[in-house]
């Protein structure tokens, strides 16, 4: 019983702590026991390396502090594409009450071949749970590159302070299990 009582949990996508939880998890529909569980992977699209210029203050909003950080350039490397990050774009961060960071940045990349990709990258960073994963939208244009708008990708996000005012941003696509 606790065995199809986890499955179902899994299903529907709800974490469990162990069989206890699963006691109390709510309940599942019995068709999902029908549905063959695939589990998504990742795979990686490319590592970017991102200038940024010093962090600007904007003032406290209703929902917290806000700030800008303007990129200046950076580059790029994947198993099908690499290039340079274009200076221009810029990451907007509120600063939660609850000590989460949201970030949202969006800014262009130019592959070796010319192709200009845009980049929007909206980060959720929990320093208290070491958490700190994005969703990122990419828009290519038409062409070689045009594979790129047809994924759901995820990205992590590390500083490279204070070796260099620069942040190492990886894309992940994610594909069916």
């Amino acid at each position: 019983m606790t065995d199809m009582i986890d499955r179902r949990m899994v299903t529907a996508g709800v974490l469990l702590a162990g069989a206890a939880a699963a006691q109390t998890a709510p309940w599942a529909p019995p068709l999902a026991e029908t549905i063959p569980l695939r589990i998504p992977r990742a795979e990686l699209i490319y590592e970017a390396v991102v200038d940024i210029a010093p962090t600007q203050e904007m003032g406290q909003g209703p929902l917290g502090a806000r700030r800008i950080v303007p990129i200046t350039g950076g580059h790029f490397v994947g198993p099908r594409i690499r290039g340079r990050v274009l200076p221009g774009g810029a990451d907007r961060q509120l600063l939660r009450p609850d000590g989460v960071r949201m970030l949202d940045a969006l800014y262009e990349m130019q592959a070796d071949d010319g192709a200009i990709i845009t980049v929007h990258n909206q980060v959720l960073i929990d320093a208290n749970a070491q958490y700190r994963l994005s969703h990122i939208a990419l828009t290519a244009p038409d062409g070689p590159h045009a594979w790129m708008n047809r994924l759901v990708v995820v990205g992590t996000l590390d500083s490279l302070r204070p070796a260099r005012e620069a942040v190492c941003i990886r894309a992940f696509a994610v594909l069916q299990g």
